[in-house]
């Protein structure tokens, strides 16, 4: 069985009186364990897609299964405690918490799914260590570099042990060595941790260094 399915999905909006499908029965099954990248032009419905896996938005139609549980089917409480509990999410754009220090923002989906901070401190400080951050660990998110920060964000996206990873062009607001760096850590704690991961990206390069390559074209996913 898959660890996660997107079943006849679409998305369509309305401006004004015109209806824009972006997604037109979209079918994905993500194996456990494997890095998949989905690459397209921009505005073909990447993040979207993500989000809608993700459930930060919700499809127009279709179904998406996560270890055989119909997601779409589940009210907005069981979709947040999916999301706190088996899901890691990167974007492009860090978004950490600017009031607190980059261990803080690491430990804070532990902090809210109940766990107290003592608990949480331990793992925290061991991922920013792995990824290179750990030397930081007091400074707010404003004293952090770009890479710093996304390094960071990365931490912060396994901090839970997610069963799987969604990073929506997770190198795309840095440069190409920070960006590397980002994206070398995310490779290799992903193996070490046999971790699932669905990339959306409009690096060549990077696509092709995971074990699939999906493109998004005319609302329609093809490998």
């Amino acid at each position: 069985m898959a660890l996660f399915e997107a079943q006849e999905i679409t998305k369509t909006y309305q401006e004004g009186t015109k209806a824009i499908t972006i997604l037109k029965g979209i079918d994905l099954a993500v194996e456990a364990g494997v890095m998949t990248a989905i690459i397209g032009a921009s505005g073909s419905g990447k993040s979207t897609l993500l989000k809608i896996m993700g459930t930060l938005e919700a499809p127009t139609s279709g179904r998406m299964i996560f270890q055989g549980q119909d997601l779409t089917r589940k009210n907005d409480m069981a979709q947040a405690h999916f999301r706190n509990r088996s899901l890691g999410f990167i974007f492009q754009f860090h978004h950490l918490l600017p009031e607190f220090s980059a261990l803080e923002n690491v430990m804070m989906p532990g902090l809210i799914a109940g766990r107290n901070r003592k608990e949480m401190e331990g793992p925290a400080m061991e991922l920013l260590q792995m990824v290179e951050v750990d030397h930081r660990h007091s400074h707010r998110v404003h004293e952090l570099s770009g890479g710093e920060q996304q390094r960071t964000a990365l931490a912060r996206a396994l901090i839970m042990q997610p069963a799987l990873l969604l990073a929506d062009e997770p190198t795309g607001n840095l440069d190409s060595r920070a960006g590397n760096l980002v994206f070398d850590l995310l490779h290799r704690l992903c193996r070490e941790r046999k971790l699932t991961a669905l990339m959306v990206t409009h690096n060549m390069e990077l696509a092709h260094k995971m074990d699939a390559c999906l493109t998004l074209k005319d609302g329609i996913l093809a490998g």
